[in-house]
């Protein structure tokens, strides 16, 4: 059996420098459409949140979009959806519903052991020896399944930012490019390939190759100098993948994309280039990306 990681173990450095690039909602305007048209209309179909179809979507927006668990695995924010954010909202609560509870998934969502991917809920559905957590896990997985079914369905034709393609073809005579990201592979391949940005980079990187912080420490480790790995993101996840590897982080702002992959191009990668990039400036553009990311939603304020 082949290993998945193997391309990042094997990875050899061609140049002295390194960055990472996440892919949804960084490099490609694709957070939007994939949580609003393709994970919450299932969310709330497979998870029997009908009644309260409104504040569910609100729920998801907060928690996939515009917070502090911006890009963070679908089970991870599913979980916060229905276990904590869904049961504090207005409308539930004025309703009187019950929000349905998944203990078997969540346990298994919460088990640092597990896989957080389709194949991982796979393997804890055979590895389940009764049959309501087999059944529990079976249904998250058919939504797993079904979410990634529609968006093969409904994401395409989406372009990288702008200024993405222009920044690729500058870092890649100088530094070594792969995508670092929590997507499944497949539907990363399928659009890297599709606008033609995938030969800039030697790895696409995605769930199947274990998380974020394991790509980097996979291709980094023991490679490059200090301040000579920079991680570009649009999610605290990214950050703390960068922190975990002693990296440098680089954010792509949420709602003003465009204009932080222009200074990226413009000002940023030159920086990381010269080695003026660590210390007042990276704290500078960390300290605006923390403030378009609240951590309490709207209607707990």
């Amino acid at each position: 059996m082949s290993d998945p990681v193997k391309p990042l173990k094997e990875f050899q450095p061609k140049h002295e420098f390194f960055v990472g690039i996440d892919s949804d909602g960084c490099a490609f305007d694709t957070m939007g459409i994939k949580q609003r048209e393709c994970f919450c209309p299932w969310l709330i179909g497979y998870f029997g949140l009908q009644p309260v179809a409104q504040a569910a979507r609100e729920c998801k927006d907060f928690a996939d979009l515009f917070s502090k668990t911006r890009g963070a695995n679908r089970h991870k924010t599913s979980k916060r959806i229905i276990a904590e954010l869904l049961p504090s909202h207005p409308m539930v609560k004025t309703r009187g519903f019950e929000v349905p509870q998944y203990p078997h998934y969540f346990a298994w969502v919460d088990d640092p052991n597990s896989l957080l991917s389709n194949a991982g809920l796979k393997k804890a559905v055979d590895e389940a020896t009764e049959p309501e957590v087999r059944a529990e896990l079976t249904h998250a997985l058919a939504w797993s399944e079904k979410v990634n079914e529609v968006i093969a369905e409904i994401v395409k034709g989406m372009p990288p930012f702008p200024y993405v393609r222009e920044s690729l073809e500058k870092i890649q005579p100088v530094a070594d490019v792969i995508v670092v990201s929590a997507t499944p592979g497949e539907a990363l391949t399928r659009e890297w390939e599709e606008h033609d940005i995938a030969k800039y980079v030697e790895v696409i990187a995605g769930q199947e190759m274990g998380k974020k912080a394991q790509h980097l420490e996979y291709t980094t480790k023991g490679r490059y100098e200090k301040n000579h790995v920079l991680m570009v993101g649009d999610a605290p996840g990214d950050m703390k993948a960068a922190r975990a590897n002693d990296a440098l982080f680089y954010p792509i702002n949420p709602g003003n994309e465009i204009e932080s992959w222009k200074r990226f191009h413009d000002e940023a990668f030159d920086k990381f280039i010269s080695g003026e990039y660590a210390g007042e400036y990276e704290a500078k553009v960390i300290a605006e990306f923390d403030s378009y990311l609240p951590e309490t939603p709207p209607w707990q304020k």
